[in-house]
């Protein structure tokens, strides 16, 4: 609670990136603390989509080396993903808010270089349906 939505924001961020573990707890404790449940929503929002944009670049990179020793994603891991984005397109990274394949969406939707923009899109949409699911179904909202 010291850090406040500052302290969510970079939870946030990390979830979505090396770090692996759920912002959803720190996003409730923050709420159950006193914090407003919508102004938790847009900044857990904003920072885990930033974090899925940073994991998104990483992967415009091209790196394999850095991939699997940062975000311990397997190459085969990332390149089981190539029927689905050519399936489903850029729109895919709309998932990356789903646990464990998640941070494996974003990177590879930036490996197999797909539009930014609809990634950005689709995936700022997912991240905002995640909180707000999280809210509504834990009865935070107030």
């Amino acid at each position: 609670m010291e850090l406040g939505y500052i302290g969510l924001f970079i939870a946030s961020f990390l979830a979505a990136t090396v770090v692996p573990f759920s912002s959803e707890v720190i996003f409730s404790a923050m709420v159950f603390g006193g914090l407003d449940a919508w102004t938790c929503v847009w900044v857990a929002t904003l920072g885990n989509w930033l974090g899925g944009m940073t994991s998104y670049h990483v992967g415009l990179l091209g790196k394999v080396e850095w991939i699997e020793k940062y975000f311990h994603i397997k190459k085969e891991k990332i390149e089981t993903f190539t029927v689905r984005i050519q399936k489903y397109g850029d729109w895919i990274a709309f998932f990356s808010f789903v646990p464990f394949i998640g941070d494996v969406i974003a990177v590879a939707t930036g490996f197999f270089r797909c539009k930014w923009w609809k990634v950005a899109i689709s995936m700022l949409i997912g991240k905002f349906a995640r909180y707000l699911a999280w809210m509504y179904f834990n009865g935070l909202f107030m």
